[in-house]
């Protein structure tokens, strides 16, 4: 019967105290006392009497074949073991099955381990004081709504890798001024200054991707002019990690995970993902940071001690364009497109650029503000902008190429479709534009419910019935009845006062 180490180091303690082979052996759960008098005489443990088996028990099924396949791996070791054994399969017909799969990726697993070449991890040794790293994260996988609608975004997450301490904002894209909102966050709650704002080696927000850039690799892509004047402002030298070596950006990036797993958590005990406001999300986020941020007080009192003290003022949390307004009655910003008032018709206005919003500016005055567009080659257009020109040139509207933004929910574009199978083109085209200009004098609402009314109905309508339906633009005004003005009360009102002096 053979024994574990650890039961043979009982039967050794139990003999060295004088007992006998069959009490050790009851000692240790083992049956026999020759098991005792076994290990006795050879006064070693079991796993030093064991040798190294250099055979195998099993025939190997791909030896004959294996030089093919281990060639095919020498040239490309990134070739995925499934494809490869399809490919052995095809040139030996009917020599394997689809049940040796398993065995031969262990095959492949083990030719890896003993051949390849890894990049392995190189854990970082990081000074107090010296870095803060800031990284974007999507936090979609959370499933946070607000007011019950999805929010997609993510956070611009700063650490200081030697503490740990963190701090972040909510984004939609990881743009230059949602890094600018993250890292100035991170630095005015310091009120210090590190030496070094770390990011990795590929964002759009802070190198160069001009067309003379495009053709350059990730390591000759230099800091944008922006940027570099973000870290002049703050007196911080910009750096990047190296290409191909993700693990001097390891410490962000396993906060990011570390913080969305705190996160779901805090979520788990709120009992709820939705959120009245984007404002009471972030809070809820800055009170698991605080949190977590009181554990590393020490660590953080240390890197205080040698950074130097935040000076600059803050930076305007928005960047300022001067687009001018195109005769389509359109500015682009960042290569997308909103429309304007028609009246700004080419005219250049000022626009504010901030992470969630567009402001448009004119003659001092802010005339209109859009959520803010993330991509290019996108457009936000309102159809109250255009309406006036499109009733004016209704042959216009079938083939504008912003047709699908005239349409503000579903029920209206039901009715243009029901206008145009009732209607000729031009009519229902011009019935809807008016059923729109009604929409844009009143209320939307009230003008998307009269059309669910009548789509509900098998009555045949138009723009004439809609009109009918929605309720007046302006109230009534009251009729006012003609004060006459009686002038003998003035006379009796003088009479007392002349008596009053003479009393």
């Amino acid at each position: 019967m053979t024994a574990t180490d650890t039961q043979v180091r009982i039967i050794m303690r139990e003999r060295s105290k004088g007992k006998t082979q069959e009490q050790a052996a009851a000692k240790a759960n083992i049956r026999s006392r020759k098991t005792v008098r076994k290990y006795e005489q050879q006064g070693k443990l079991p796993s030093e009497l064991k040798k190294a088996r250099d055979h195998r028990t099993r025939r190997d099924p791909f030896e004959e074949d294996w030089a093919e396949a281990e060639a095919q791996l020498e040239k490309a070791p990134e070739l995925e073991a499934k494809i490869l054994f399809e490919w052995l399969c095809e040139q030996h017909t009917g020599k394997y099955q689809e049940g040796q799969l398993r065995t031969f990726q262990r095959r492949v697993s083990t030719w890896r381990a003993l051949n390849g070449n890894r990049i392995l991890s190189l854990e970082q040794v990081r000074q107090p004081g010296e870095m803060i790293q800031t990284d974007g994260t999507w936090m979609t996988e959370l499933g946070i709504m607000i007011n019950g609608q999805e929010f997609p975004h993510l956070l611009i997450h700063s650490v200081l890798p030697y503490s740990n301490w963190e701090s972040g904002r909510v984004a939609q894209s990881e743009s230059l001024l949602a890094i600018r909102l993250g890292l100035q966050s991170a630095l005015m709650k310091l009120g210090h200054v590190p030496k070094i704002h770390q990011t990795d080696n590929s964002t759009a927000a802070t190198h160069k991707l001009g067309v003379a850039e495009r053709e350059k690799s990730l390591k000759e892509r230099g800091f944008n002019d922006e940027y570099l004047q973000l870290m002049a402002h703050f007196g911080i030298e910009p750096q990047t990690i190296h290409v191909g070596n993700s693990n001097e950006n390891g410490d962000i990036e396993s906060a990011n995970g570390a913080f969305k797993q705190a996160t779901k958590q805090h979520l788990l005990l709120r009992g709820s993902p939705d959120f009245e406001s984007l404002e009471a999300y972030e809070t809820f986020l800055g009170q698991i940071m605080d949190k977590r941020n009181a554990l590393r007080s020490e660590k953080l009192a240390e890197e205080l001690a040698v950074m130097q003290p935040l000076k600059a003022e803050p930076w305007p949390e928005m960047r300022e364009l001067r687009p001018r307004v195109n005769r389509a009655g359109l500015i682009r910003v960042q290569n997308n497109g909103y429309s304007v008032p028609s009246g700004l018709m080419g005219k250049r206005v000022l626009v504010r650029v901030y992470e969630w919003k567009i402001e448009v500016w004119y003659a001092n005055r802010c005339v209109e503000t859009f959520p803010r567009l993330t991509g290019i080659k996108k457009h936000h257009i309102n159809y109250r902008h255009v309406i006036d020109s499109l009733l004016c040139k209704p042959g216009g509207f079938r083939n504008y190429r912003y047709r699908d933004n005239l349409f503000p929910s579903s029920v209206f574009r039901q009715a243009w479709d029901t206008l145009q199978g009732r209607l000729s083109p031009r009519r229902a085209d011009i019935a809807y534009l008016r059923i729109l200009k009604l929409a844009a004098k009143g209320l939307e609402t009230d003008v998307a419910a009269v059309l669910e009314e009548l789509l509900a109905s098998k009555a045949a309508w138009d723009d004439q019935s809609v009109a009918e339906r929605v309720q007046p633009l302006s109230p009534k005004i009251p009729g006012l009845e003609e004060n006459h003005v009686n002038l003998k009360e003035y006379d009796q009102l003088l009479s007392q006062e002349v008596y009053y002096d003479q009393a």
